[in-house]
């Protein structure tokens, strides 16, 4: 099943799209919010069992006639990078250095993003406030559904609900300077995460799952209409029920999490070109640019890039004395 968080005529609604015309949305019963649904906790059956009341309803909008929403709120993002290609482009273009490093093939490494920035699958993106280096990446995240914790990877795939496309919007610039200090990224990724246009459920994707355990579907990046990145999400290094074991580990996962794939190869962003041109080309981007990232079996996203607020200027950090009672 797809669900769609979506505005129509003033008001926020969840729904399903129809699964015989693909066009209709079947609003959810007993329940406006797709978010309130997954953390309900209880796994993919009752995701199921409330798109399948729904579609048993009366239809609702066009998905043509609605404002699709990102299709939950996360409770938490944990972005992966588990694309040996992408790793490689990346660190020639913001570190300098080349390969990828043997510590990176140990584990399925991943760093928190802001659950407060997500945008939706057709909205306007602010340019961070100082940088002029904006970069997508394509990306598709996982969606928590059942709360676990210290989990295997076998047991992992129960506790995801769906798919959904993952724009990491990234601001080179501030992530190249900040990430000298040995921490983060932050203000780099902190302005906007893009996700929709639907939750795809698991089961859907089952067909497209290899012999090792990953999801073959193809993904396709464009940047104003000119294709500058294509690959197979089967090409990460690690299945997203290895990464949920992961993420699991000492800690919990809880529903309405996310889990990003980490960004593809192949130009899944332009840091990755650069690093192999060697050259900022295709250039940065910058309001008026618009990038579609589409992946098979999950759907489109299509954002353009707008101004964003003004930078507000901070002093420098004090250097103290470093004084003692």
């Amino acid at each position: 099943m797809r669900f769609a968080t979506y505005e129509h005529l003033g008001r926020r609604q969840s729904g399903v799209v129809s699964d015989t015309d693909g066009t209709t949305l079947h609003p959810l019963p007993g329940t406006g919010s797709l978010t309130e649904l997954i953390r309900a906790g209880d796994g993919a059956a009752a995701l199921l069992d409330a798109g399948a009341a729904a579609l048993d309803g009366p239809a609702g909008p066009q998905v043509s006639e609605v404002r699709l929403l990102a299709p939950l709120q996360p409770s938490s993002v944990r972005d992966f990078v588990t694309f040996e290609e992408h790793v490689e482009g990346v660190r020639r273009s913001v570190d300098g250095t080349s390969g990828v490093p043997e510590q990176w093939y140990a584990a399925p490494t991943f760093y928190f993003t802001n659950p407060h920035a997500i945008y939706g699958p057709f909205d306007d993106i602010p340019m961070p406030p100082g940088s002029r280096v904006l970069d997508f990446e394509l990306e598709v995240g996982a969606v928590i559904g059942r709360e676990g914790r210290d989990l295997t990877p076998e047991q992992a795939r129960d506790h995801i609900v769906g798919y959904t496309v993952f724009n990491d919007w990234s601001a080179r610039d501030l992530q190249s300077a900040e990430m000298t200090v040995g921490l983060g990224p932050c203000k780099g990724k902190d302005t906007a995460t893009t996700l929709g246009p639907y939750l795809v459920t698991a089961d859907e994707l089952e067909p497209h799952r290899d012999a090792g355990g990953f999801l073959r579907l193809a993904l396709t990046a464009e940047v104003n209409g000119r294709t500058v990145g294509e690959d197979l999400l089967s090409n990460m290094s690690w299945t997203f029920e290895e990464m949920t074991a992961y993420a699991s580990r000492g800690t919990r996962v809880l529903p309405g999490d996310v889990l990003g794939s980490g960004t593809c190869g192949n130009g899944g962003c332009l840091a990755e070109l650069w690093g192999v041109t060697g050259t900022r080309t295709p250039p940065p981007l910058g309001p008026g640019d618009t990038v579609t990232l589409t992946v098979e079996g999950i759907g489109t996203l299509t954002n353009t890039v707008v101004p964003g607020a003004e930078l507000v200027p901070l002093p420098t950090g004090r250097r103290r004395s470093r004084e003692r009672p």
